[in-house]
């Protein structure tokens, strides 16, 4: 079958640039595609780094990554968790230590996600300030010839000029105040025909570019506080000094950018330390550690630590983290040579604070055996059988010492560390009776004993009490508190100011010169239903009206196919 259709005009090669593949016989060689290049790969990379969605996607990888931190003992927090996870998992155990799972916010991986994300955020918020801050030097846009598309219109009628309505309807839309609702810009179109342009809701790009500042401002503070804080614990009893020094401390932990050398110079000491307890349920009701503070170039100060008020030191927050009580007791050896000295806490373990620890006594004399005493304090004791007491009350009413006996090799010189409160039985043995039974020794404060085994004599002279103080140091902290707000507000602002714009035209009537036809349309870059009462208010503040204005919203199934009803003509209206 023929076709009238005229041959395609296809010049030399035109086909080989679709196709690829030269016309027989022409003589033509195929199209060679550009190559990208190492800076062409590298714009595309940028490119896709710094879009919206690889930066939603690095934000919820961030959350994911973030999950093995709760899951999985952290090395920073409680090291002993690790070492005793290690213990439990030797298959797994190493690999996840590998991996970084056991330090999970200063793994590399975990960083590398962390980086990206700032430079993706940077990457659009940049690009994005800069068109809003030209947008925002920009005049409204012209007005419009026809609004009978517009979600919001209105009509009306005022024996005014065509001027004076203009300007009244720009005196109205800008407000009152410095600064002004709607920025406005008024024009003549032609003889006799005057318009004002309107808009509103910069704001709420404005909030949004906030927002997202602040969550850079976020990150760079949680960076920043990583590098430079520390955070140290410390035990200390009634009548002991706490010197602010590394050396000091019971456990410490700092960033990577931190210097010992940079610690504040200041002494601690407690006093006093008193507890409250309601009589009949036993609940605690306040704890106040009464200190003396003495910093550098500054008089002795006595003041306190509550819970929930930290006391501040040294730059640093001093909290009060929990309290217990630190048996006095004294050790003879054999030779009567005193072994052991001081006092000893002893960690609560129930609501009438039953206390467990351990009194270790290295330093003997003549060859003698290590002695290493086990049990727990009892505040206030009740002895239900012959071998079995409890503690009713927390506070320290009768307190008893009730105490194991073991000798031998504490295991202090191995290299390897000890819990404090635990008790390495390894190379130990347990002291028994005549019957085989362990020995157990029950101590009120005043007492002495006699040590099974000819080991020495033990003496509990008091149970004053400890606290346990955590001090924390991070420079990042009021600043994160500062872009926390500061994300708040933009993203409230982001959320509720709305966007609108307005546009009013008045024109000299063509049958009647005296009269002024006033026509005005709004939009809104949502739906917003504020947006007709919006335009009927500055319709209604209009000089010289001489009829109702005629408003029309259109309705939503007009509205979806992007067409609205037409407004209703002067005849219509007064037949209405």
């Amino acid at each position: 079958m023929s076709s009238d259709r005229p041959p395609a005009y296809t010049p030399d090669g035109l086909e080989d640039a679709f196709s690829g593949d030269a016309l027989p016989g022409d003589g033509a060689a195929p199209a060679a595609l550009p190559r990208l290049g190492v800076v062409g790969w590298l714009r595309w990379a940028w490119r896709q780094l710094t879009s919206m969605r690889v930066a939603l996607l690095l934000l919820m990888l961030l959350a994911v990554a973030a999950v093995p931190g709760s899951m999985f003992p952290q090395r920073p927090q409680s090291p002993a968790d690790v070492a005793q996870y290690l213990l439990d998992h030797p298959a797994s155990g190493p690999w996840l230590d590998r991996i970084g799972f056991f330090d999970v916010y200063t793994s590399a991986w975990f960083s590398a996600i962390y980086l990206l994300l700032f430079v993706s955020l940077v990457g659009c918020i940049l690009p994005r300030a800069k068109v809003h801050l030209r947008a925002l030097r920009a005049r409204p846009p012209r007005t419009p010839r026809r609004f009978d598309r517009f979600p919001a219109r209105g009509s009306a009628e005022s024996s005014a000029s065509p001027e004076d309505v203009v300007r009244a309807a720009e005196r109205v839309l800008r407000g009152r105040g410095p600064l002004p609702t709607f920025r406005t810009d008024v024009r003549e179109e032609k003889p006799g025909v005057w318009s004002v342009s309107a808009e509103r809701g910069y704001l709420r790009e404005t909030g949004n570019l906030v927002f997202h500042l602040a969550l850079v401002g976020l990150l760079v503070s949680v960076a920043t506080g990583q590098m430079l804080h520390f955070r140290g614990q410390v035990l200390l009893g009634e009548g002991r000094t706490f010197v602010n020094a590394q050396t000091d401390y019971d456990t410490f932990e700092s960033g990577i950018a931190f210097q010992p050398e940079s610690l504040d110079p200041f002494r601690l000491t407690l006093d006093r330390f008193t507890s409250r307890f309601d009589p009949v349920t036993l609940q605690s009701r306040d704890f106040l550690a009464e200190v003396t503070l003495d910093e550098p170039g500054a008089e002795p100060e006595a003041t306190t630590i509550k819970v929930n008020h930290p006391l501040a030191a040294g730059g640093a927050k001093v909290y009060l983290q929990g309290n217990g009580y630190a048996p006095q007791v004294v050790v003879r050896d054999a030779a009567g040579e005193v072994a052991f000295a001081g006092a000893v806490p002893f960690l609560p373990q129930d609501e009438v604070y039953t206390s467990q620890g351990v009194i270790k006594v290295p330093d003997v004399s003549g060859g003698q055996a290590q002695i290493g005493l086990v049990g727990s304090l009892l505040p206030t004791a009740q002895q239900l059988t012959e071998t079995i007491w409890r503690s009713v009350d927390p506070q320290p009413a009768d307190p008893v010492l009730v105490l194991s006996v073991w000798s031998g090799d504490l295991g202090l010189d191995t290299g390897i560390p000890q819990n404090v409160y635990q008790l390495d039985d390894t190379g130990m043995e347990q002291a028994v009776d005549a019957q085989g039974d362990p020995v157990t020794l029950h101590l009120r404060p005043g007492e002495t004993v006699e040590l099974p085994d000819g080991l020495g004599t033990l003496t509990f002279e008091g149970v004053p009490r400890f606290v346990a103080l955590d001090l924390r140091y991070d420079p990042a902290l009021p600043f994160l508190l500062v872009f926390a707000l500061l994300g708040i507000a933009g993203l409230c602002t982001s959320l509720f100011v709305p966007r609108r714009r307005v546009w009013v035209r008045a024109a000299v009537d063509d049958a009647d010169p005296v009269r002024t036809v006033v026509t005005a349309g709004a939009l809104a870059r949502s739906d917003d239903v504020g947006l007709q009462d919006e335009l009927d208010r500055v319709l209604g503040a209009l000089p010289g009206l001489s009829r109702a204005v005629l408003s029309s919203t259109s309705s939503p199934d007009s509205s979806s196919h992007g067409s609205a009803p037409r407004p209703p003509a002067p005849a219509e209206e007064a037949q209405r």
